[in-house]
C-alpha cells in the first residue's frame, strides 16, 4: 500500500494531541458535507423543474412548430403543403393564427391572445386532460365556439350556463387611424363560449381558442398564418422529423421542437442553475479553509514525525503527499457523506414528496427532483479541486521543513 496514504490514514484516524485540531477537522468535514449535499439537492430541483415545465408545455404545445424566419406571418402555399405531406412521421398539421385582441363579456373586458386553429381541440388529445367545463369543440357545422383559459373566464365573469351572452372580440382594422379611434376603427365579432381549460396560470390568464374561419375576417389575415403546428405519430423521434422538415423548407422557416418553443425560459433555468452551482461551490470553498488551518496545525504538531521521516531518507515530495492525502481524506469523507445524503434526500423526495410546494392550483403537490449523473460528477470534481487547493499550501510548508 502507498506509504503516503498509510501515514495520512493514521493521522486521519488517530486522535490528535491538540483537541482543537480534531474540532477544526470535524468542522471541515461537516462544512464540505453540508455544501455537497446542498449542491446535489438544489441542482436536482432545477432538473426537476425543467422536466415539470416540459410536461406542462406538452399539454399546450405541438411536437413541432413552423414559424417564419423573418416577419410575423406567411402564406401556406400548395408547394409548402405538399413538401410537408411527403415527410414520414407527421400525423396531423394544424394551421394557426395568433394575435392579441380585446375581449368583452357583459361589462367586463381584458386583452388576451387569440389562438385561431383550423380544427377542433379534440384532435389534440393532451388538451382533453386540461378541460374543466364545456367541450373543446371550436366549430360545429356553421356554429363557432371559443374555449377560454380559466383565468380569462374569471376575469370576464364568464357564466357557462348563460347561452345568450356572447363573447365580443375587438381588433383594430388594417390601416385604421388609431390617433382618433372610434368604433369604425375596429373589427368586431361575437362568438359563443363553449368550454374552459386549465393548464397553468401563464396559459390560463392569456389564451382564448377560436376557429380559424372565425378569425380570418376579424384579423384580416388575407389567407396568411403565423404558424403551422405538427403533431407526430406515436414513437417517432422528434429530432429526426425536425431535421427532415428543416431540409424540406430551407432557411425561410424555423422549425422549433418543444424546448425551442420556450428557449428563453429553459435558458434562464440553466443560467440560474449555473449561478447557484457557483455560489454553493464558493460556500464549500470557504468551508474548506478549515482544512487549510487544521493541516497547518497538524504540520506543526507532527514536526517531530516529519523530522524522523526525513532522517530516515524520506524526500520532500513524500511529506507533501502525506499532507495532501490527509487533506483529501478530510474533504473526501465529508464529500462522500454529503453526496450520499443528497442522493438519499432526492430519492425520498421522488418517492414520497416530503417537501410540498403549497401553491394553490399547482399541478404537482411536491417539488419535482431529478438527479443527473453530469451534476454528480461535476460536484465531485469541484470538491476534489477545492480540497486539493486547500491542502496544497500546508503540504508545501511541511515539505520544506528542515532537519
Amino acid at each position: 500500500m502507498n506509504l503516503a496514504f498509510l501515514v495520512a490514514r493514521r493521522y486521519f484516524l488517530t486522535k490528535k494531541k491538540t483537541s482543537f485540531i480534531n474540532l477544526i477537522a470535524i468542522i471541515s468535514m461537516l462544512g464540505v458535507c453540508i455544501g455537497t449535499m446542498a449542491l446535489v439537492v438544489v441542482l436536482s430541483v432545477f432538473n426537476g423543474l425543467e422536466d415539470f415545465n416540459r410536461q406542462l408545455f406538452k399539454t399546450f404545445d405541438a411536437d413541432l412548430r413552423i414559424v417564419p424566419a423573418s416577419g410575423k406571418n406567411f402564406r401556406v402555399t400548395d408547394s409548402l403543403w405538399t413538401e410537408l405531406k411527403k415527410i414520414q412521421g407527421i400525423k396531423h398539421i394544424t394551421q394557426v393564427y395568433e394575435e392579441n385582441a380585446l375581449v368583452q363579456y357583459g361589462d367586463q373586458r381584458t386583452v388576451v391572445t387569440i389562438k385561431a386553429m383550423d380544427d377542433n381541440l379534440q384532435s389534440h388529445p393532451e388538451m382533453d386532460t386540461a378541460r374543466i367545463a364545456g367541450s373543446l369543440i371550436l366549430q360545429q357545422q356553421q356554429q363557432n365556439f371559443a374555449v377560454l383559459g380559466i383565468g380569462v373566464a374569471r376575469m370576464l365573469g364568464l357564466r357557462p350556463e348563460d347561452p345568450l351572452t356572447p363573447l365580443e372580440i375587438w381588433y383594430p382594422r388594417r390601416n385604421a387611424n388609431l390617433a382618433a379611434p372610434g368604433l369604425d376603427a375596429f373589427n368586431q365579432a361575437n362568438i359563443q363560449p363553449g368550454g374552459i381549460f386549465s393548464i397553468e396560470q401563464t396559459f390560463d390568464d392569456q389564451y382564448v381558442f377560436v376557429p380559424l374561419r372565425f378569425a380570418e375576417d376579424l384579423f384580416e389575415t388575407d389567407g396568411k398564418r403565423t404558424a403551422l403546428e405538427l403533431q407526430l405519430q406515436s414513437g417517432v423521434a422528434v429530432e429526426s422529423v425536425q431535421k427532415q422538415v428543416k431540409t424540406a423548407l430551407g432557411s425561410t422557416f424555423k422549425v422549433q421542437n418543444p424546448d425551442e418553443q420556450h428557449a428563453s425560459l429553459f435558458r434562464a433555468i440553466q443560467i440560474e442553475k449555473l449561478f447557484v452551482f457557483i455560489t454553493l461551490t464558493l460556500i464549500v470553498a470557504i468551508a474548506s479553509f478549515n482544512i487549510y488551518f487544521s493541516l497547518s496545525m497538524l504540520a506543526i504538531e507532527k514536526k517531530s514525525d516529519v523530522a524522523t521521516l526525513l532522517a530516515l531518507g524520506a524526500w520532500p515530495g513524500l511529506i507533501r503527499r502525506i499532507f495532501l492525502t490527509e487533506g483529501a481524506l478530510v474533504g473526501f469523507s465529508g464529500a462522500l457523506v454529503g453526496l450520499l445524503a443528497g442522493i438519499g434526500i432526492c430519492s425520498l423526495q421522488q418517492e414520497y414528496g416530503l417537501v410540498k410546494m403549497e401553491l394553490v392550483g399547482s399541478l404537482v403537490d411536491a417539488y419535482p427532483v431529478r438527479m443527473q449523473m453530469f451534476d454528480l460528477v461535476g460536484v465531485t470534481v469541484a470538491i476534489i479541486i477545492i480540497t486539493l487547493a486547500a491542502s496544497w499550501m500546508p503540504a508545501q510548508k511541511a515539505a520544506k521543513q528542515e532537519l
